[in-house]
């Protein structure tokens, strides 16, 4: 009985020497998956939070070229815009008995103009001569001192301006009191 001892003895070394490696332990084993998991859900869930950030950006961009996509086109309307408000402007009375149907068309043109900018969200800024200057929605193109104002107040208006949605498109172009009394 003694030789049998030998050959398992035998066997073991030739394990050994073989690089045999033992079964891992089911603990170690089960904390090496339960990382992969881990690792994985994390990996998961981040790329889903990039998927909806991808979405939301998206749709935002998607709305802002919807209501600013045409402010180009809109910016390039507004000088025709003022050269009818100018045309109405300098027709006298004399002017409007002679060629009143044209100054009436001109007048339906300006309207429907009008019309056509509010329907895609365009609002004018008309400021009133009187009114405080806010460097937001108008620009100042001379400063003179007028007797009876107050140096920041509107005294002249020479173009409006215009809104396009909640974004300026073009500030109102007007004259400022340089008074420093009222």
């Amino acid at each position: 009985m003694a030789e049998p001892k030998k050959d398992e003895f035998a066997e073991e070394q030739t394990a050994q020497d073989t690089g045999a490696v033992e079964a891992p332990d089911p603990a170690v084993e089960l904390e090496l998956v339960k990382a992969e998991r881990d690792e994985l859900r994390d990996r998961m869930l981040r790329a889903l939070a990039d998927a909806e950030n991808s979405r939301k950006r998206a749709e935002r961009d998607r709305r802002e070229a919807e209501h600013y996509g045409g402010s180009r086109l809109a910016r390039d309307l507004l000088p025709v815009y003022d050269n009818l408000r100018r045309a109405l402007d300098a027709a006298g009375e004399e002017q409007r008995a002679a060629a009143g149907a044209v100054i009436e068309g001109i007048e339906l043109t300006l309207r429907e103009l009008l019309s056509v900018f509010g329907k895609h969200g365009m609002t004018p800024i008309a400021p009133e001569a009187g009114e405080a200057f806010d460097p937001q929605l108008h620009q100042a193109m001379f400063e003179a001192p007028v007797p009876g104002t107050k140096a920041g107040q509107i005294i002249q208006v020479m173009a409006e301006g215009f809104m396009l949605h909640d974004r300026l498109l073009r500030p109102a172009q007007v004259g400022v009191s340089s008074n420093t009394g009222g």
